[in-house]
């Protein structure tokens, strides 16, 4: 192993060990481990080892940031509009138990995580929730984690769903319709529902104790409906563009969408909202608070992990796990394609609550490929390529679940519980999501194998 491997895995150990025990300091200690890397990258500590301030700063994925701060926006507006009371009313009219609200939320939420971003999708619903939870005098903690998880969840879902999902079908040739049903035979999309439905009935057994029934008093007026227009308005646009490819998975010729497009259309958004609301009211004020109750504090985490993902990227890490998966290659037998494809999935788990999904997609992909045409060629089973990569796909993708740092979303949620003054363990989060990961993950890794094998 070269030095700077070797460098990259201790400080990212450090990073993770100090960032689950310390919820508090989490973006200090992403910044400053991220500093730590432009430092030593700088100044050539290492000679196989390049890494400064501009190559961190395109780590970044601004797409994200922008997202985060435009649906923020929009969506404190939403609240200010009183509009999530609204829906909870609605709500609460129709489903008669604190349980049964979590889980139709974590449903909905999933729905429009199929199409629309991770990140959207929980600055979007979870509003709803905390209304309901404040109205109801409870902890909005269960309800805001699971909507997270089940946002990443649907990710794998369509071809839009989530870029590893994208660059997945770059990869294997795949078009939107083949998530639905490839050669005859069922795509992820079905695959994923089905862990989506395991993963709920853990939901409900995790709550079986929350039988509260909601009684509603009262009726929530909306006076300003621009604000939930806007809203609205966001997550058509977001599925509108998902059918635009981005640039690296555009034919030739083909127009394709800006690496940022989805972030530009939230902050547009937002503007307009801002504009509506200093017209409306006559003063910049409330304007002015939603410029402010942006939630910074997840923006500086993110982006210290970004620039941290890069770095042990370009230190060797994430090539040195797929060459170490390739080199276990083995006969052909199905006993052996069984083995890689069970190492494939659940190191992809293991390896996603802690790194980029997307870095690690992006490399394990051609490494896949070699993979299967080794086993093919070792005369042994016939392997269809989809078995291995939407193996990939499902421990990739769901993964991110396991941990309150594992996903943008989960991060994004957590941020907005703590702004709530609800400040959530490792421990409590993973009380959740691992479950929940292992139930949808499970379910996933079984079907693709009988499918495909």
């Amino acid at each position: 192993m070269e030095p700077q491997t070797i460098f990259a895995l201790i400080v990212f150990i450090i990073t993770y060990v100090l960032m689950f025990s310390f919820q508090r300091i989490r973006p200090h200690v992403s910044i400053a481990a991220a500093a730590l890397f432009v430092l030593v990258g700088s100044i050539g500590v290492f000679p196989g080892f390049r890494y400064t301030l501009p190559d961190a700063i395109r780590e970044i994925d601004w797409n994200v940031i922008m997202m985060i701060a435009g649906t923020m926006g929009t969506v404190f507006l939403f609240i200010e509009s009183k509009m999530p009371g609204r829906l909870s009313d609605m709500i609460i009219s129709r489903v008669h138990s604190v349980r049964w609200m979590v889980v139709a939320l974590s449903l909905f939420a999933g729905i429009i995580s199929a199409f629309v971003d991770n990140v959207a999708t929980v600055l979007m619903v979870a509003p709803v929730a905390l209304a309901i939870c404040k109205r109801l005098r409870i902890s909005p903690v269960p309800a805001v984690i699971c909507i997270a998880v089940s946002s990443n969840l649907q990710g794998a879902a369509t071809l839009v769903g989530d870029t590893t999902s994208i660059l997945l079908s770059k990869a294997a040739g795949l078009d939107f319709m083949d998530f639905f049903f490839t050669e005859g035979r069922p795509g992820m999309f079905w695959v994923t529902e089905a862990g989506a439905f395991a993963a709920t009935l853990i939901i409900i057994w995790i709550l079986r104790g929350n039988q509260a029934r909601i009684d509603l008093e009262g009726h929530t007026i909306v006076e300003d409906h621009v604000p939930a227009i806007l809203l609205v308005a966001t997550v058509v646009t977001l599925i509108l563009t998902s059918f635009i490819p981005y640039k690296d998975s555009a034919a030739p010729g083909q127009f394709y969408k800006p690496d940022i497009s989805n972030g530009i259309i939230c902050v547009v958004y937002f503007l307009i909202a801002l504009i509506h609301q200093a017209h409306h009211d006559r003063n910049f004020a409330l304007s002015i608070r939603a410029i402010r109750e942006i939630d910074y504090y997840t923006f500086a985490l993110l982006a210290g992990l970004f620039i941290v993902i890069g770095g042990i990227e370009r230190a060797g890490i994430i090539d040195l796990i797929g060459r170490l998966l390739a080199s276990l290659s083995g006969s052909g037998s199905r006993s052996s394609v069984f083995m890689i494809y069970t190492l494939i999935v659940w190191i992809s788990v293991l390896l996603s609550a802690f790194i980029d999904n997307i870095p690690y997609t992006a490399t394990m992909l051609p490494v896949v490929a070699v993979i299967t045409e080794q086993l093919s060629a070792a005369g042994g089973t016939s392997i269809h390529p989809n078995l291995l990569y939407f193996g990939l796909l499902c421990g990739a993708t769901l993964g991110g679940n396991l941990t309150p740092i594992g996903a943008s979303a989960n991060i994004t949620g957590l941020g907005i519980l703590r702004r709530e003054g609800h400040e959530v363990s490792s421990a409590e989060f993973m009380k959740y999501s691992v479950p929940f990961t292992l139930a949808a993950v499970m379910t996933g890794y079984l079907l693709i194998w009988q499918i495909w094998m």
